[in-house]
C-alpha cells in the first residue's frame, strides 16, 4: 500500500537524521577508552538527531506541535497534530556500541496516533504503521505471533535500571512469568521491542514507567499487525499511565494474570 504523503514526509525526515546517528555509532569505539567517557557524546548524538528531526518535519508541517524527549512540548499553530520524537531510544545500548536502538517518531491527530515509525539505523529495519493501513516491516506485511499457550511463548520485558523505583515488583514479575514462558528477554530499547512484537519475533512485552514517547508509535505497530494493548495493572491507555502489557488476544490476560499476582507478592 502506497504511503500517504505524511508518512512520505516522516520517512524522508528519519533517514536523513539517521544519517548523522550512524556517523556518529560509527565514532563510538574511539570513546571507550577516553577517561571522560561517551556519556557527553550520546548526548549531543541525542539532540543533533532530535535537532533534524524537528526541523526536517517542521518544514514539511510548520503548523505542527512537538512532544520530544529530549526538547519537551511545543506548540503549534494548528491544534490537532503533533509529532511524537524519541531520538534515540536504548541510549544505552547506543552507548556501549550495541546496534539495538531505535529512532521512534509518531504522528498523533486529534490525541489519536495515526502514523508511527520505528527505525533501527544500523540494521536498515523501518518498521511503519499507518491506521487503518496494516503494519510494515521495509513493505513487508506483519502479524504478529499467533502462539496462544504461554508455555511456548518468548516475552520480552522492561528491567528498572540503578536508582529506579519498582524494582521488587519487576523481580516478582520476571520470576513468576519466567516459571510460565519458554523464555524472557531485555533488549534495552522499549520502542524497538515493541516492534518486535509487532514482527512477530517476541510474543509479549511489558515495562512500567514510560512516557509518551517510548510508547506511541509502538502502540500503533503493534495494534495494526493484529495485536493488542493494555496498562500493566487494567485498561486505562499505556499512553496515558506509562505502563505497557501488549500481546495478541490470546496471551494479553495470562500475562495480565501473572502481573496482578506479582503485584500481591511485592505488596504494591
Amino acid at each position: 500500500m502506497a504511503a500517504s504523503p505524511s508518512m512520505t514526509i516522516m520517512i524522508a525526515a528519519v533517514r536523513k537524521a539517521a544519517r548523522g546517528v550512524q556517523r556518529d555509532f560509527g565514532e563510538l569505539s574511539n570513546l571507550q577508552v577516553s577517561v571522560k567517557g561517551p556519556g557527553d557524546y550520546v548526548t549531543a548524538a541525542d539532540k543533533r538527531c532530535e535537532k533534524v528531526l524537528r526541523a526536517e518535519l517542521e518544514k514539511a508541517r510548520p503548523g505542527y506541535g512537538f512532544l520530544m524527549e529530549e526538547s519537551g512540548a511545543v506548540t503549534g499553530t494548528d491544534p490537532d497534530h503533533r509529532f511524537i520524537i524519541d531520538p534515540i531510544d536504548g541510549t544505552t545500548n547506543f552507548m556501549h556500541s550495541l546496534p539495538l536502538f531505535a529512532i521512534s517518531v509518531a504522528l498523533e491527530r486529534k490525541g489519536e496516533t495515526v502514523a508511527a515509525i520505528t527505525y533501527n539505523p544500523i540494521t536498515d529495519e523501518m518498521f511503519t504503521a499507518e491506521k487503518g493501513a496494516g503494519a510494515f516491516l521495509n513493505n513487508k506485511r506483519l502479524r504478529v505471533a499467533n502462539r496462544k499457550d504461554i508455555h511456548e511463548a518468548l516475552l520480552g520485558c522492561g528491567i528498572p535500571h540503578r536508582g529506579r523505583d519498582g524494582q521488587a515488583k519487576n523481580r516478582a514479575e520476571i520470576s513468576l512469568l519466567q516459571a510460565k514462558a519458554i523464555g524472557i528477554r531485555r533488549l534495552g530499547s522499549i520502542t524497538l521491542e515493541l516492534a518486535y512484537l509487532a514482527a512477530g519475533r517476541i510474543d509479549g512485552f511489558w515495562e512500567r514507567g514510560m512516557s509518551p514517547w517510548d510508547l506511541a508509535a509502538g502502540i500503533l505497530l503493534i495494534r495494526e499487525a493484529g495485536g493488542f494493548t493494555s496498562d500493566c495493572d487494567g485498561d486505562a491507555n499505556p499512553l496515558q499511565t506509562g505502563n505497557i502489557v501488549a500481546a495478541n488476544a490470546d496471551l494479553l490476560p495470562l500475562i495480565k494474570k501473572e502481573l496482578a499476582a506479582a503485584k500481591k507478592i511485592a505488596g504494591a
